[in-house]
């Protein structure tokens, strides 16, 4: 009787430690759910529903305030900007504005400039910030990146204040030119002078508003769009041909060379265009009895073979501040020369966006007093090249009709053997 006392007794110790254990337990798990955790921040279930569904599909940076300013959701660009950092909002203008909001529960909204992560230059990212209560406890926050668009808005700007200034000058002068010839009515030879001064300002005029129409297209238009194989000597002799006349006044030779039969694939007016560009400039910069050299080749790259189009001069050369700015719209490396030349400033930002349109770049070596060598690199047109290694008879066919109408009509250019255009 003792024993199964003893064991009685025992059996019930046992079931009142299992109970007060269990309880223990019990109690544990629902303080360890209480408790937040980091996965909370970002899914606290305190959201209204659906909220968390809207704020996925925002473009704007969202960040969600309790009432203890902490963390509730925040969105990937919101880490990115850098505006949480360790489940805090760690920009102090924003936290100040949340808590303003949370106090009264007035929207508010105001634009700031905050420091740009792991930049070293004190550049700055422009944002607009907007705060608006969610809930009685809860505070919405909407960051807009605005740095880009500023940028856009500040070259925009810029463009419409050198074009204002670009256009004033040839308009001006054909105003008092034409109130020269009125008071000259009876001198012909004032006249004829005044008139032939008021040809020449209407001529760079209209230049300017032609390259004006150029870059808008270049600018706007996809020239994948319209993409063909364009032989590469077609548009050498096209730009040369272009300026033959002014480099024939100057008595300036123009020579071609370099590898035959090369193809680039892209809008054929717009490569002409920024060819043509960059021979005339040569031209226009070269002193009188000089040469300018046009050479292509097939170089090889990381992405596939690129065909080079180097055009050489031995004119005034580029100082080394002016290479960093001579692609930017307007700017001329010597203003009076350029209105001596009826230069407007937009031919090489129409090259620049030429190539880079076509995927390719353009560069320049230069030295002061020895002339320069601007560079075209375009990605070979490889379907073209195929195509003209299945179809040997038909190349044949046209090189020969080529050939033919060569011999009977004078070479649009002195050949050269490939001339050392690179430096």
């Amino acid at each position: 009787m003792d024993v199964n006392a003893a064991v009685a007794a025992a059996a019930a110790i046992a079931g009142v430690l299992t109970g007060v254990i269990a309880m223990l337990a019990f109690r544990w798990s629902e303080r360890d759910l209480k408790r937040p955790t980091r996965t909370s921040l970002h899914t606290d279930p305190v959201l209204p529903p659906g909220v968390d569904t809207v704020l996925s599909v925002l473009r704007s940076s969202a960040v969600v305030l309790d009432e203890a300013d902490a963390v509730v959701k925040a969105s990937s660009a919101a880490y990115a900007l850098g505006l949480v950092r360790g489940g805090k909002l760690a920009v102090d203008p924003m936290l100040q504005m949340a808590r303003d909001t949370r106090r009264d529960g007035e929207i508010r909204q105001v634009e700031l400039d905050l420091p740009r992560r792991g930049s070293g230059r004190g550049e700055a990212l422009a944002v607009s910030a907007r705060v608006a209560p969610l809930g009685s406890r809860l505070v919405l926050l909407l960051v807009e990146d605005l740095t880009e668009a500023r940028r856009i808005e500040a070259v925009r700007r810029d463009f419409v204040a050198n074009v204002s200034h670009e256009l004033k000058t040839p308009v001006g002068a054909l105003s008092l030119l034409s109130e020269a010839v009125m008071d000259a009515s009876d001198d012909p030879e004032a006249v004829e002078r005044f008139a032939g001064r008021m040809q020449i300002e209407a001529t760079r005029l209209t230049n300017l508003v032609q390259e004006l129409i150029d870059l808008s297209r270049v600018q706007n238009d996809d020239p994948l769009e319209d993409a063909e194989p364009v032989r590469v000597d077609e548009l050498v002799a096209e730009a040369i041909d272009r300026c033959r006349h002014q480099a024939g006044t100057k008595q300036i030779t123009m020579a071609a060379g370099g590898t035959a039969d090369l193809h680039v694939w892209g809008n054929r007016s717009q490569l002409a265009a920024a060819l043509g560009n960059l021979v005339e400039n040569a031209v226009n910069y070269s002193p009188a009895r000089t040469r300018v050299g046009i050479a292509a080749r097939r170089v090889s790259g990381s992405g596939g073979d690129i065909i080079e189009v180097a055009v050489t001069d031995q004119g005034i050369g580029i100082s080394d501040k002016d290479k960093e700015r001579i692609f930017e719209r307007f700017y001329r490396v010597d203003p009076a020369r350029s209105r001596a030349t009826g230069g407007t400033g937009l031919g090489l930002a129409i090259v620049k966006h030429v190539a880079a349109s076509h995927g390719g770049e353009v560069t320049v070596w230069s030295s002061e007093g020895q002339g320069s060598t601007f560079t075209l690199r375009l990605p070979e047109a490889g379907l073209a090249r195929d195509r003209a290694h299945q179809h040997p008879a038909l190349d044949d066919e046209a090189e020969a009709g080529q050939s033919a109408d060569s011999s009977r009509a004078t070479p649009p250019y002195e050949s050269l053997p490939a001339p050392e255009v690179l430096p």
